[in-house]
């Protein structure tokens, strides 16, 4: 019995990474389509506001959570960023300097920018993801002082994305918390002297849970503040193509994942009724005569979002246009019904 439930177990959690990876995905697609539809400028302002968002809501209780708010504001800071986006699967490093001075380092390959995807990424970018969060940590945590220096960006072809939180001796104005320091470099990493999560409470199903949510959550973050800044109409069709693009592509991953397979709408079907378990949501589904109907009684992901607009439900539109699409042609999904452009949503495929 025990062994069935491991098997049991080790199938949701491959469940889970998928949903992971086509998050991922989706989110580093959503900047790349910014990029080369509107322009470096309004990419840079999506991805500072995405991060600020994200700085703005999870980094205090993130230390709480993660057992570091005792801790120096540097080193604090810098050991928040190891180990919330090692949960998350990015290859990350710290190193510790003094209490007013500690490193971090995302090494290559860089998580956020999969594969080719790092040539598509302007500095100004980059730059933008650094001045939304790592810049704003000081003002957070109620420390003027504490600012972070970039010696190193791997979008500007240097090995790496670097740099190190500094507490100086005077307050820093607002153009002051990012500098770069390009003439200067990382210790070497030595995984020993990194900071540990404690395994009693966070045991591997707390970590693979929280491996999938940490993708999720960029597109949680990121699709209402594409409507806020680019409006829900314009916003609406970034979402959408982003969605079907993505979508199109990840399929056979996906599917693999959650052993399904190719073929016609009843395949598609079960294939949408496993991705909505692996994501947590609750359905229904009902046929008749080849045409499947599928009630999603929940969308857990932005159900807590105080702006949500229902221009943000393009992201699952999208998405479903573009797996449907990878499961085989000519397999028509859409969104039948949705009160107030919120879950429950009713999906119509065939």
């Amino acid at each position: 019995m025990t062994e069935v439930a491991d098997s049991a177990q080790e199938t949701k959690w491959l469940g889970w990474r998928a949903v992971a990876d086509l998050y991922h995905a989706y989110f580093t697609g959503l900047i790349l389509l910014v990029v080369t539809r509107r322009g470096t400028a309004d990419a840079a302002e999506f991805v500072f506001r995405v991060f600020r968002r994200q700085q703005q809501e999870r980094f205090l209780p993130g230390l709480e959570k993660l057992g570091l708010n005792h801790l120096p504001p540097a080193v604090a800071a810098a050991q928040y960023h190891y180990l919330s986006n090692w949960i998350g699967g990015v290859h990350v490093e710290y190193m510790y300097e003094t209490d007013r001075k500690a490193w971090i380092r995302y090494p290559p390959p860089r998580w956020i920018w999969k594969g080719t995807a790092i040539c598509g990424v302007p500095g100004e970018v980059s730059r933008a993801m650094l001045l939304g969060w790592h810049a704003n940590n000081g003002a957070a945590l109620g420390n003027l002082k504490l600012g972070f220096v970039c010696t190193k960006q791997s979008v500007d072809g240097q090995d790496g994305l670097e740099g190190y939180y500094c507490e100086y001796d005077n307050e820093l104005e607002l153009d002051q918390r990012l500098v770069f320091a390009r003439h200067l470099e990382a210790p070497r990493f030595d995984p020993k002297n990194a900071p540990v999560l404690p395994v009693a409470s966070w045991p591997k199903p707390r970590l693979e849970k929280a491996y999938r949510n940490y993708a999720m959550e960029y597109v949680k973050t990121a699709a209402p503040v594409m409507v806020q800044l680019f409006g829900p109409e314009d916003a609406g069709n970034l979402l959408h193509l982003t969605g079907k693009l993505i979508g199109m592509q990840y399929f056979d991953e996906v599917a693999q994942a959650l052993a399904e397979r190719r073929g016609a709408a009843k395949d598609f079907a079960s294939f949408l009724r496993a991705l909505f378990d692996a994501e947590g949501d609750a359905v229904a589904i009902s046929s008749s005569e080849g045409q499947f109907e599928i009630s999603q009684q929940t969308w857990k992901l932005m159900a807590d979002v105080g702006d949500y607009h229902p221009a943000c439900a393009k992201v699952l539109e999208g998405l479903f246009e573009g797996l449907a699409a990878g499961c085989g042609r000519h397999i028509p999904v859409r969104l039948k019904s949705a009160a107030g452009g919120k879950a429950p949503f009713v999906w119509s495929i065939g």
